[in-house]
């Protein structure tokens, strides 16, 4: 009997060149989406970590920052010692705190917008611009202008489609994946009387283009609605939101005013 060993197939080695060439996997560069359907809150801030890390304020967006901020300290009356927007989320709270009342509050804000813009800019878009094809070519170009300019502010956006009260969809909606400005302020208050109202006012009164923000408080994103007029303040789901248990402005009024229900949330 031969030895199993000898019973074993022979051995063949093959040189690189007799191997079979396997392809190689292509990689597939696909553009970053962002969808306004419902996920997961914890999707989203993952996302927007990421986003955030990558996004970097460039030399327009100090030129905006720093303009906002310079209207800010004149409605107020002072100046933050803090640089950056530190210093800019400091001053929207001396702005709230300043108001004698959330009107005084939402109306400086109006004030501060209206004052970004050249007023002839601001009447030209209003008369010439905002009644072309019953307004959604002036929604859908301050929507493009307002993902393009507003990251500074509120963080990553996008433009989106939106449902107008027609029945037709437009491009005249953004998505704002996790607000910064709210992130920062940590106030309902200050999201309702600096930003959602006042934003929404200042869009229909000074440049003929209605809008709808939603704020969702829980994940801090935010939808803009651009050529959708807002609903009245009874029917205001954002407007009925308790203020949020980590809010610094009610805990600083209440050292700075007197006679004030200190349970009341700013904004009521």
């Amino acid at each position: 009997m031969k030895p199993l060993a000898l019973l074993r197939p022979p051995t063949i080695a093959l040189s690189p060149s007799h191997l079979p060439s396997v392809p190689k996997p292509q990689l597939q560069n696909h553009r970053f989406r962002i969808s306004c359907s419902s996920i997961p809150p914890e999707t989203i801030k993952k996302e927007s970590e990421i986003s955030r890390i990558e996004y970097k304020s460039g030399v327009l967006d100090d030129f905006l920052l720093n303009s906002f901020r310079n209207k800010l300290v004149q409605e107020v009356g002072w100046d933050s010692e803090k640089p950056g927007y530190d210093g800019l989320i400091e001053l929207v709270n001396g702005l709230m705190i300043k108001g004698k009342t959330n009107s005084d509050t939402s109306d400086a804000a109006v004030r501060i917008l209206a004052s970004l813009f050249p007023p002839l800019v601001l009447k030209l878009y209003k008369i010439l611009i905002s009644p072309i094809a019953g307004g959604k070519i002036a929604a859908i170009m301050v929507a493009r202008v307002t993902a393009l300019t507003c990251q500074w502010l509120m963080g990553p956006c996008a433009v989106n489609s939106v449902d107008l009260p027609d029945g037709t969809t437009c491009q005249s909606g953004v998505f704002v994946e996790r607000c910064k400005y709210l992130e920062e302020s940590k106030c309902v208050g200050i999201c309702i009387n600096t930003c959602k109202l006042p934003t929404q006012t200042f869009f229909k009164e000074y440049m003929g283009v209605p809008l709808l923000m939603e704020p969702n408080f829980s994940d801090y994103s935010c939808q803009f609605k651009f050529g959708i007029l807002p609903p009245l303040p009874q029917h205001d789901t954002a407007l009925k939101e308790p203020c949020l248990e980590i809010c610094p402005t009610s805990s600083r009024r209440k050292g700075l005013t007197q006679n004030l229900n200190i349970e009341q949330c700013p904004k009521a």
